[in-house]
């Protein structure tokens, strides 16, 4: 594998990482997969909201959460309000419900906010693995592998790749910022 697939490889790496970040974050309308994150006490153990539940969406505003055993119902309830989303759980008999009540502009704008950080945090580990992939490629050369026509080609196609990941964040960026806003 060469240093620009491994740089290459870490950068995706990095990317997948803030989308399930994006997941999840709250938006005006609710998701199924928001919850998937979520960790809950069962069995003496910690478990995934996806390994206990499944989670669908119900008139539009409200997940219901259907446990594949319902002894699980209240330790799941007390699991999402743990998660400190501000969502508000009620159990009604073997499933849950969750209403989605409409966010205020202010908490919207800090959920927005969050999302620009958490993409400036990605950036900046995907500049890190280019100075990584640089600084292998800088190595090469000092030992003679590599002339430094090929280390300045090699540096140049990593920066490309530093510069393709860096606009993939602002898409998804841009894109979940846009639904968060949205009344």
């Amino acid at each position: 594998m060469t240093i620009k697939d491994e740089a290459k490889s870490a950068m995706q790496t990095s990317l997948e990482h803030y989308q399930e970040e994006l997941k999840n974050l709250r938006t005006n309308r609710p998701s199924a997969s928001m919850l998937d994150g979520i960790s809950v006490e069962v069995y003496g153990t910690e478990m995934r909201m996806k390994e206990l539940a499944t989670v669908s969406i119900s008139d539009g505003n409200q997940l219901v959460i259907s446990p594949f055993d319902p002894s699980n119902v209240n330790a799941i309830a007390k699991g999402i309000e743990r998660a400190n989303l501000g969502l508000m759980p009620a159990v009604d008999g073997t499933i849950i419900r969750v209403p989605f009540p409409p966010m205020s502009e202010e908490r919207r704008r800090e959920i927005a906010k969050d999302a620009k950080e958490k993409g400036e945090k990605a950036k900046i580990t995907i500049r890190d693995h280019r100075r990584k992939a640089n600084d292998q490629v800088k190595k090469q050369k000092s030992d003679g592998e590599i002339s430094e026509d090929e280390q300045k080609k090699n540096e140049k196609l990593i920066q490309e790749l530093t510069d393709e990941f860096c606009k993939k964040v602002d898409v998804f960026f841009t894109a979940k910022e846009k639904d968060i806003l949205e009344v």
